[in-house]
């Protein structure tokens, strides 16, 4: 039988109140799972800078406001988020039965390896490849670390981790706008060979970062009856597992067709059409880097929210808000001035998808800790990769903002949904 999440686990951490109080196995995973996320980010956005140039260049070098271009990126990024849909599942059971730093070495390695063999793709299906392939080590990366950091760390301080944890991604997506700036000057796909940088951080995570008490005694309990994929759909936890796909499905659509679209809707707006492409490239880093600080200062709101009414109903909230702020932004054409600043309300509510880094695990047993988060966000993926694809049909040449402005009411019923999700059980225990 699977172990219930409200019975305490022999080994688990006790709760400690102050970091000095924190145990070296506390602070290594934990450094292990930022570091993941950060590169996570890293490799995630970098095709997002270069989408447009490179694809169009991979077509044999057609004009970029070509339609073919706009059609055959969002079927590369459509790829990317099934690829990191699979990835989250697949990896997220390779966590629950070898352990979460074994998984988590091999989710490195895959979105490394494959990220930095985009640079030799010479067609668009084969960037595709990579992409999809980059993805499934991703999405496996974000359910493993995940669960590490909540089988090791205080459950009091989980929205705060959340908040720290969702940054690094973040803050890997602002180093992959440094790459951008700095690379401008080269051919698009250069920037694809700084993903092969977090390669490096596998050997120290092989060597320094312990498996979690946790998942050791839950393995022992269970011996050789071990929950499976199908105890998701079974007795309480269904309730759970049908919910979270829901809300994660519709928030994430919504989120990654504004991630995808938002940068080559400003580098094609009007007042743009005179400027090189080494200066749209240049503009579209600055405005992604205003998006990604706006989203750490979010992180921080949202689990300050979280602290003061619960997860579901500050998902539910910042949903609403999400929702909103897109409205503002693309509800009316706006030049790239006015637009640029309207994205930071944007970035801020981003921090709700760092409510789920610590929010899922906890709701699952601790042999169903990673497959049931890494199924149930990642599944959202899936949905997401199709929402890229359709709300890309309602874009013009060069002009994506009814795709942004549709998709933002997704939003809605996302936090409608939330409001029935349950609160973490092991959080609930005196």
């Amino acid at each position: 039988m699977p172990h219930d999440p409200t019975t305490p686990v022999a080994g688990t951490p006790r709760e400690v109140e102050r970091l000095a109080d924190l145990s070296p196995q506390q602070w290594k995973s934990g450094i292990a799972a930022w570091l993941g996320w950060l590169f996570d980010g890293l490799d995630m956005h970098l095709y997002t800078l270069v989408a447009t140039p490179f694809v169009a260049e991979l077509l044999g070098g057609i004009d970029q406001r070509d339609p073919t271009v706009s059609r055959t990126g969002s079927i590369v990024q459509a790829g990317f988020l099934v690829g990191w849909a699979l990835g989250g599942g697949f990896f997220g059971r390779v966590g629950d039965r070898i352990g979460r730093t074994r998984a988590l070495n091999l989710t490195i390695l895959t979105y490394a390896l494959f990220t930095g063999l985009s640079f030799f793709a010479q067609t668009w299906w084969q960037l595709l490849i990579c992409r999809f392939l980059a993805a499934l080590g991703i999405g496996g990366e974000w359910a493993v670390g995940a669960a590490l950091i909540s089988e090791t760390w205080p459950r009091r301080w989980r929205p705060w981790l959340a908040a720290v944890l969702q940054s690094a991604v973040n803050v890997g997506v602002v180093l992959a706008m440094v790459a951008g700036l700095l690379l401008s000057a080269f051919p698009p796909r250069t920037v694809f060979l700084v993903g092969v940088l977090p390669a490096f951080l596998v050997v120290w995570i092989r060597r320094a970062v312990p498996e979690p008490e946790e998942w050791h005694a839950a393995r022992a309990t269970a011996a050789d009856s071990a929950p499976g994929v199908a105890d998701l759909f079974r007795g309480a936890v269904r309730r759970t597992t049908l919910l979270t796909i829901v809300v994660c499905s519709l928030s994430l659509t919504a989120h990654w067709a504004f991630m995808y679209w938002y940068l080559q809707h400003l580098r094609n707006l009007p007042d743009l059409a005179d400027w090189t492409e080494a200066a749209k490239t240049g503009y579209a880093s600055q405005a992604m880097m205003l998006v990604m600080v706006a989203s750490i200062a979010g992180n921080f709101l949202a689990a300050l929210i979280a602290r003061r009414f619960g997860y579901r109903v500050s998902i539910g909230i910042l949903c609403v808000a999400y929702c909103l702020a897109m409205l503002a932004a693309y509800g009316t054409a706006r030049p790239h001035g006015q637009l640029f600043w309207m994205l930071a309300p944007i970035g801020v509510c981003q921090g709700v998808f760092g409510l789920f880094t610590m929010y899922l695990p906890p709701l699952f047993p601790t042999l169903l800790r990673t497959t049931g988060a890494g199924f149930c966000y990642n599944i959202g993926r899936l949905v997401a990769a199709a929402g890229t694809v359709f709300f890309g049909l309602f874009s013009k040449v060069g002009d994506h903002r009814l795709a942004l402005l549709y998709a933002a009411w997704l939003f809605l019923p996302a936090a409608a949904v939330a409001w029935l999700l349950p609160e973490p059980p092991d959080e609930r225990i005196p």
